[in-house]
C-alpha cells in the first residue's frame, strides 16, 4: 500500500541524518525535506544525503527542497558548484532578449545542478518588487523594481528551471517587497492601500499564476488583514492568493520557525493549516520543533494532494544534464557586465 505523506516538509541538522532523523523520518512521513548550508558539503556527500532522506519515507521520489536563488541566497557553492548572479544582475544586460536568455539559462545551469545532487525543487523564483526604503532583505534577489520586468524574468528563470527538471516555487506571495523590516527576525506590516498593492506587488504574482507552487510571505498587509500575516491569513490567502491573484497551484508556508510569527511551532503550524496552506515549512533542523509541526500537520489528502501530485508530474524523471555549450553562453552573456 501506497504511503500517505503528511503535509509538511522538515530540515535535518547535519551532512547525514542521525538515527533520530531517521525515525523521524520513517514515522512521521513528511511530504519532503529542505537542505541548506550546513547540510552541504560535497556532491558525493549530498547524493548520500538525499537518498538516504528517500530511502527513511520509503518514497523514491520525496520532493527534496533547496533555495538556490543566486546571489547571497545560493546553498550550494565554491569549490563544487558554480557562484550564480543574484536575479537583478539579469535585468542588468541592455538588450531584453539578453536579459530573457541569461534567466532562462541561469535556471537551466542551476537545475541541472541540482538534479545532479538528487534535489528536485528549488524555492525561486523571487517575485517580488522592492519598494523604496524597504528591508534589504529582499534587495537585489528581486529580478528589479519593476513589475513587468520581475514577471518577464521571473518566468524565464522559472522555465529554465522546468526544463532542467526541477520544480520551481515562487515566493513570496502575495509580496514581500514593501517590507521594512525582515522576517525572520520581525513581522513586517504593509500599510498600501489595496490599490497599491494591486498596482505594483501583486502583478508578477498574477502573471505567474499558472505556475504550479508558491510560498506564502509573513507579513501583514493592513488594507486586506490588519491582524494576522498572510502564512496565517485565511483572508488573505481565499481573496487574494486564491482569490485577486489567480493562484491555483500547491501553496507552501514559509519557514514556521522565522521569528515573524509567535507561539509554539505546533500553534505555529495548526494556524497555517488552517489558513489554507498545502505544506507546511519547517526549516532549522531542530527535531523537537519538527516533532511539533508533524503533529498539527494533516495527511496531504483532498485538495492539497491533488495539488502536490500536479506539481510533481512536473518534475523530469530523467532531465538532460546542461551542455558545456550552455554554460559558455551564459558565462558569455554575463561578461557583459563586467
Amino acid at each position: 500500500m501506497d504511503v500517505v505523506p503528511k503535509a509538511f516538509v522538515c530540515g535535518c541538522e547535519g551532512l547525514a541524518l542521525s538515527d533520530d532523523e531517521r525515525r523521524f523520518l520513517t514515522d512521521e512521513q513528511p511530504w519532503g525535506l529542505i537542505l541548506f548550508k550546513r547540510n552541504v558539503q560535497s556532491p558525493t556527500q549530498l547524493r548520500a544525503l538525499t537518498a538516504a532522506f528517500r530511502e527513511a519515507v520509503g518514497r523514491s521520489e520525496a520532493p527534496v527542497l533547496i533555495d538556490q536563488e543566486g546571489g547571497r541566497v545560493q546553498r550550494l557553492g565554491p569549490p563544487h558548484w558554480p557562484l550564480y548572479p543574484a536575479a537583478a544582475a539579469y535585468a542588468s544586460l541592455t538588450s531584453e532578449a539578453h536579459q530573457i536568455e541569461a534567466a532562462t539559462l541561469g535556471g537551466r545551469l542551476i537545475a541541472s545542478d541540482l538534479r545532479d545532487a538528487g534535489i528536485t525543487v528549488d524555492c525561486a523564483p523571487v517575485l517580488d518588487v522592492p519598494a523604496p526604503g524597504s528591508h534589504h532583505v529582499v534587495g537585489n534577489r528581486a529580478f528589479g523594481a519593476d513589475p513587468d520586468t520581475v514577471a518577464r524574468l521571473g518566468r524565464a528563470f522559472a522555465n529554465g528551471l522546468l526544463h532542467g527538471g526541477v520544480l520551481p516555487v515562487i515566493k513570496h506571495v502575495p509580496g514581500h517587497g514593501r517590507g521594512m523590516v525582515d522576517s525572520h527576525h520581525d513581522l513586517p506590516v504593509v500599510d498600501a492601500t489595496l490599490e497599491e498593492l494591486e498596482r505594483t506587488d501583486f502583478r508578477p504574482f498574477i502573471a505567474l499564476a499558472d505556475l504550479p507552487a508558491a510560498m506564502t510571505a509573513h507579513v501583514v498587509y493592513s488594507a486586506i488583514d490588519p491582524e494576522q500575516p498572510a502564512t496565517i491569513s485565511r483572508i488573505v490567502q481565499d481573496t487574494i492568493i486564491r482569490g485577486a491573484l489567480g493562484f491555483t497551484g500547491l501553496l507552501l508556508s514559509d519557514d514556521l520557525s522565522m521569528q515573524a510569527l509567535k507561539g509554539s511551532l505546533r500553534e505555529r503550524a495548526m494556524a497555517a493549516a488552517m489558513a489554507g496552506c498545502d505544506i507546511l515549512l519547517h526549516c532549522n533542523g531542530k527535531l523537537d520543533e519538527a516533532r511539533q509541526v508533524a503533529e498539527a500537520a494533516p495527511r496531504l489528502a483532498g485538495l492539497a494532494a491533488e495539488r502536490a501530485s500536479k506539481a510533481l508530474t512536473l518534475i523530469a524523471r530523467e532531465p538532460s544534464t546542461a551542455t558545456a555549450d550552455e554554460r559558455s553562453r551564459f558565462e558569455a552573456l554575463l561578461d557583459a557586465l563586467v
